[in-house]
């Protein structure tokens, strides 16, 4: 074909993104949704307002970073399924942990690209991410042992019969501790924060800067085009959720500063300049640029260059600074050349150790994260990747800029990144 540059089509949709907790006491807005139902309503959205022929679509890939609900195994065939796309359409889903989302999107480029799996007949692919971070708590060493008066081999235990000294384990704190780093991920943030001089009050300023942006984009609208409301049941009551939840209305560096050291003593990472812990889902449709052009299809941004790279766990956080080397150097461009920026912010101190070494490759500070980020707007693991390409593409041509940067840290030691061309 003359042309075999991947696209990303007019209408790519997300979900609001929702605390965890509301108020950290009571079950969050979309505590009741699995990751899988999370993703089908990214995925119906989008189908909706691309408005492609859904004969059309020949594969699906979603990220998903912990299976978090009985029906996650099924990932993203589940998405599929809820999303409303054909049974006849085949699903994978991938986990690069922080960077699923934005691996999907890779992933069904590469697919495309590759040809060997590709379908002609369905030429376009639907590839996003979803995560419920409703993670369960987790029972250790009971199969196949007596519980009550019967022994326990599948389905649920009656707690009341569990012999004393039982306990659980809280998936979502067992999960952000990676055994090769020997620290959670909070504190590869801290380590950074120490080997950059990153001091609490840049990272309390970093924080505060987030929740401003964001809130200052929601108002404006910047927001609205990509996001699909979502509407909550409760008994005989409806609730629709329009907006992402933590975004802070009244946010100062005084109340910053008021909160404790959350992983270390002394240490500069706390509640406010962390990311939000939320669930939300994203979902885009892609497909080469003949392909679009054929079928009418109008596309919203070109995938110009791919990167990923690994480094050492300890800082996992500094990831985005070599996957963003190699992500240029594929679309033959150089830092200077990027116009916005979407650089997930894990961590504030790790946020800012990335930023200061992306100002030496030629990107400004100024451009990255001018509409919030996640410790205004939340982090579902999964889903992250996608929705920080949909944002971007989406800014890119509201503010008629051309290049587009995507990329974050991924627990364990790696980065993903991904350019973004306006078309």
């Amino acid at each position: 074909m003359s042309n075999p540059s991947i696209v990303i089509l007019e209408g790519a949709r997300r979900t609001p993104r929702a605390d965890i907790l509301v108020d950290n006491k009571e079950a969050g807005l979309f505590a009741r949704f699995t990751t899988t139902q999370l993703g089908g309503f990214a995925i119906g959205a989008t189908l909706e307002a691309t408005k492609l022929d859904k004969r059309l679509i020949g594969h699906c890939v979603m990220g998903m970073a912990q299976h978090s609900h009985r029906d996650s195994i099924y990932g993203a065939k589940g998405m599929a399924f809820r999303g409303g796309l054909d049974q006849t359409v085949p699903a994978l889903t991938v986990a690069r942990i922080c960077g699923s989302g934005a691996e999907a999107v890779a992933v069904g480029a590469e697919i495309i690209l590759a040809g060997m799996r590709h379908d002609a007949e369905r030429p376009f692919m639907v590839v996003g991410g979803a995560e419920s971070m409703q993670y369960p708590f987790t029972l250790y060493g009971q199969r196949g042992k007596k519980v009550g008066e019967a022994v326990q081999k599948y389905g649920p235990i009656d707690a009341k019969s569990l012999p004393p000294g039982t306990f659980l384990q809280d998936m979502l704190l067992m999960s952000l501790y990676d055994p090769s780093a020997k620290m959670a991920m909070a504190n590869t943030a801290e380590e950074l924060g120490r080997r950059y001089g990153i001091t609490r009050d840049q990272a309390d300023q970093f924080g505060l800067r987030s929740h401003q942006l964001a809130k200052k984009a929601r108002d404006a609208g910047a927001f609205t085009e990509e996001t699909v409301p979502v509407v909550v049941e409760s008994g005989d009551e409806k609730l629709t959720v329009k907006h992402d939840t933590h975004i802070l209305e009244d946010a100062s560096l005084a109340k910053m500063g008021r909160l404790p050291p959350a992983f270390e003593p002394g240490g500069i990472v706390t509640a406010g300049n962390a990311s939000a812990v939320v669930d939300g889902a994203g979902a885009m449709i892609i497909g080469r640029e003949d392909d679009a052009k054929k079928h009418g299809a109008k596309p919203l941004a070109r995938i110009a260059g791919m990167g990923v790279a690994a480094c050492a766990p300890e800082i996992m956080g500094w990831g985005p600074v070599p996957s963003t080397k190699r992500a240029l150097a594929a679309a033959g461009i150089s830092g200077s050349a990027i116009d916005h920026v979407e650089l997930n912010e894990a961590f504030a101190p790790q946020a800012l150790a990335v930023i200061k070494d992306f100002e030496g490759m030629g990107i400004a500070p100024e451009k990255v994260n001018p509409l919030g980020g996640a410790i205004a707007l939340g982090h579902p693991l999964g889903a992250t990747g996608a929705i920080l390409t949909l944002t971007c593409a989406y800014a890119l041509r509201r503010d008629k800029k051309r290049y587009g940067l995507v990329t974050m840290c991924i627990g364990g030691g790696q980065g993903i990144s991904l350019v973004l061309e306006a078309m």
